[in-house]
């Protein structure tokens, strides 16, 4: 029997009007699913109405157990730490008017060690870079020690290492701790590599949602991106990797 976390029902979202026609998805105990589409489809306003943020315009949305949220900005109001922008995380479980215990402190430096941070911990979280904050809110989500892990773009501020880093946290948590994960990306390659499952948003209030190898073919990524969208197979140290590659052609003016 297949445990769903998070599942949508003729889900409508958007602002006043639904921006596609009712969506049907959902995303089991471990399994990692990618949302993708155009700047401007609305990826950032579904998860904002996944999380509770926005209400429904229509259908159901279950959630069968917390969610952590990373969204893919923070603004810090005063000069936190980074430590303290961690522990906020364990708010839900903190008593009100009550201060958090050792436990939710060791949690937030577990939460840090797990991205390879901890040196940061002391550090004012408006000196950082931005590929840094990111990493600081993907290790505030942890240390909600939530069963449902939504992430914002995670890798969209970050460097080819740390993308590999949050990638193979992303699989570490999935597949070992049985954490239900629902990122958004404009990389196919992230979601090819990583997604059981893919939510592709199109143009005309279309959409496209089942196991990643078939929802992001050649056609489909046309139909979403309006870029042409090549598929090449790439042997590394015995492992096949499956790599979309978009042509780009920036001598051919835009139609």
């Amino acid at each position: 029997m297949t445990l769903f976390t998070l599942r949508a029902r003729r889900l409508e979202y958007g602002h006043r009007l639904p921006l596609f026609t009712p969506l049907d998805f959902s995303c089991a105990k471990g399994e990692i699913c990618a949302i993708l589409g155009a700047n401007g489809r609305g990826k950032t306003t579904l998860l904002h109405t996944l999380v509770g943020m926005l209400p429904a315009l229509g259908g159901e949305i279950i959630r069968a157990a917390g969610i952590g949220f990373v969204p893919q900005a923070f603004t810090a109001t005063f000069a936190y730490r980074v430590f303290d922008i961690v522990l906020m995380g364990r708010a839900a479980n903190v008593g009100l008017l009550r201060v958090p215990s050792a436990q939710d402190e060791e949690i937030a430096h577990q939460s840090l060690d797990a991205l390879d941070i901890g040196a940061l911990a002391n550090r004012s979280f408006q000196s950082l870079s931005g590929g840094q904050r990111q990493l600081v809110l993907i290790a505030r989500a942890l240390a909600t020690r939530s069963d449902i892990l939504i992430l914002d773009e995670p890798t969209a501020a970050l460097d080819l290492y740390n993308q590999q880093a949050v990638m193979r946290l992303i699989e570490r948590l999935a597949r070992g701790q049985g954490i239900s994960i629902l990122f958004t990306t404009h990389d196919p390659v992230h979601a090819s590599l990583l997604a059981d499952n893919t939510l592709l948003l199109l143009p005309r209030r279309e959409w496209l949602y089942g196991p990643t190898e078939r929802v992001l073919n050649e056609e489909n990524l046309l139909r979403a991106y309006g870029v042409a969208v090549k598929r090449v197979d790439v042997e590394h140290q015995g492992r096949h990797y499956p790599l979309l590659v978009p042509l780009f052609d920036p001598h051919q003016p835009q139609r």
